[in-house]
């Protein structure tokens, strides 16, 4: 990291101390930094990793053991169009409320906790493999101003930056103004994503192999959805990752 970028990231975080107090921004009783997103060691701890035994498919955990790899219901019943897909944490407790946050109402200081929750899962996986862009899941541009960023994009920069894996804003459009995903059933995603993504206008992937990147994976319905067109514009590969995964 050069000094330039040091200096600024120091800047912002003495920027950010100044008109936000280091303390948590989640029980507002323990101290903490903007390094660590604003979440306390107290919070942390509410904080459920993913670990095997989990579906190979989707990375839906499995409570108790289980000695040989398994596909679950969901994706038995599912046409998914993704290789596999892979969660770091839980979408639960602090988890689901600072993505919430952070999506919803800009808190924007949670976004290195939810980039460390992403880095300490995949940068074990990834580092032994091969893969030629990230890719995030685009919003339809008139959400994307009233939001006025893109989450899955700016944590798709985090793992670029770890893996040297390049981000390529230029693959995938969103092309309908679907509805929020939060109270549909598994059907009713589906059908919300029918239709909604498209490739970018003179895209041909002839092989590449592609990480998919976005905050929270449920049935896996918008993922499935972008991996789809990705896969007919030529990828030959095509994985997901997310910080979350909704039970």
């Amino acid at each position: 990291m050069s000094a330039t970028v040091t200096t600024i990231g120091n800047w912002l975080n003495a920027a950010t101390a100044f008109f936000y107090p280091e303390i948590c921004q989640l029980c507002q009783t323990e101290r903490t930094t903007a390094g660590n997103g604003f979440v306390c060691s107290n919070c942390w701890q509410q904080v459920r990793f993913i670990r095997p035994p989990f579906c190979e498919r989707c990375g839906l955990p499995f409570e108790g053991d289980i000695t040989t790899k398994f596909e679950c219901t969901n994706c038995r019943e599912m046409d998914l169009h993704f290789s596999s897909a892979r969660s770091a944490v839980v979408a639960k407790t602090a988890v689901l409320e600072i993505i919430h946050r952070y999506k919803y109402q800009r808190h924007l200081w949670f976004e290195p906790f939810l980039a460390d929750l992403l880095l300490r899962e995949a940068l074990p996986v990834l580092r032994n493999q091969k893969w030629d862009f990230i890719a995030s899941v685009p919003l339809f541009p008139t959400k994307e101003r009233e939001r006025e960023f893109n989450q899955a994009e700016r944590l798709a920069n985090h793992l670029s930056t770890a893996t040297k894996i390049p981000v390529n804003t230029k693959l995938l459009r969103r092309v309908q103004p679907t509805l929020t995903q939060t109270r549909l059933t598994k059907e009713q995603r589906a059908s919300n994503m029918k239709n909604a993504f498209a490739i970018c206008d003179g895209i041909k992937l002839d092989g590449k192999k592609i990480i998919l990147l976005d905050d929270v994976f449920t049935t896996g319905a918008t993922t499935s959805a972008c991996a789809k067109i990705l896969r007919k514009a030529g990828a030959g590969e095509v994985c997901v990752w997310t910080v979350a995964r909704g039970l």
